[in-house]
């Protein structure tokens, strides 16, 4: 079981590394990280902040259209060339398919946002050595602060949620109407905490009730967002940051089991 999902996510990170559009996402990423030191010398004393904000912003959107773009397509590829066929009559489990798509691309997710990381601590390493030090007066935190490496681990932590919805409604919808979902889904997980307080906005019952089910069924992605904090040197605990990696590893979990039941029961005759 674990060589053939392992066989089957390698294969997947081969097939995103050879994607033309993956290439493309990258480069601009790394290309609007390296701009953001232009447009931080546009604001005299705010520079570090600006390139830190736009670099984390950049390496949190273009995480998402390669997590959204990519993961759509992984099942409905499969189904359009009819290759599943031949794949799902060799002695290879759905579930065992299903899984090793996700960690393919959750691989290829993590080897890009480690070259967008790299890209921007570039930036801010070369800003340091221009000015003259690491720490100067005015700044709240280092130029290459390591606290940095929080809000990113939150960001591929979204980013892993979101390859999973991905994957979750391409194991039975269009990869249009997927795309559209997933998307939905990221902009609502981010506003998701305002359907808790509903109570006190409305006084129907069913409509609080129906806010409630939905505040625990719909992803809460607000809460992984710390680029604010970590930019303007507010501590984030590691108790906050294990917290919230368990909260994404349970949901993870119970997409990834959804996903593997509807796509088991999918008849492809």
């Amino acid at each position: 079981m674990r060589q053939v999902v392992l066989a089957i996510a390698v294969n997947v990170f081969k097939e995103s590394v050879r994607d033309k559009v993956l290439y493309n996402l990258v480069f601009f990423a790394v290309l609007l990280t390296a701009a953001s030191y232009l447009i931080g010398q546009l604001t005299a004393g705010q520079d570090i902040k600006i390139i830190k904000d736009l670099g984390l912003a950049a390496t949190s959107i273009f995480g998402l259209f390669i997590a959204v773009f990519i993961g759509i397509g992984l099942v409905s590829k499969e189904v359009e060339k009819r290759s599943i066929y031949s794949l799902l009559a060799k002695p290879i489990r759905r579930g065992d398919f299903i899984i090793g798509k996700y960690l393919g691309l959750v691989l290829t997710l993590l080897v890009n946002v480690t070259v967008m990381t790299i890209a921007l601590y570039a930036v801010l390493g070369y800003i340091a050595l221009m000015a003259g030090g690491w720490m100067l007066p005015g700044w709240e935190r280092p130029a290459v602060d390591p606290v940095l490496l929080t809000a990113i681990a939150l960001i591929f932590l979204q980013l892993m949620i979101i390859t999973a919805i991905a994957l979750f409604f391409s194991t039975f919808s269009t990869p249009v109407l997927s795309a559209a979902l997933t998307c939905g889904l990221y902009v609502v997980g981010h506003f998701n905490a305002d359907l808790k307080n509903f109570e006190n906005v409305i006084d129907s019952r069913p409509a609080i009730y129906t806010a409630r089910t939905l505040y625990y069924l719909l992803p809460n992605l607000a809460p992984l967002d710390v680029k604010d904090q970590v930019v303007h040197g507010v501590p984030v605990s590691w108790e906050y940051v294990l917290l919230n990696a368990g909260y994404a590893v349970l949901y993870i979990t119970a997409l990834m089991m959804a996903a593997v039941l509807i796509f088991s029961r999918r008849d492809f005759k």
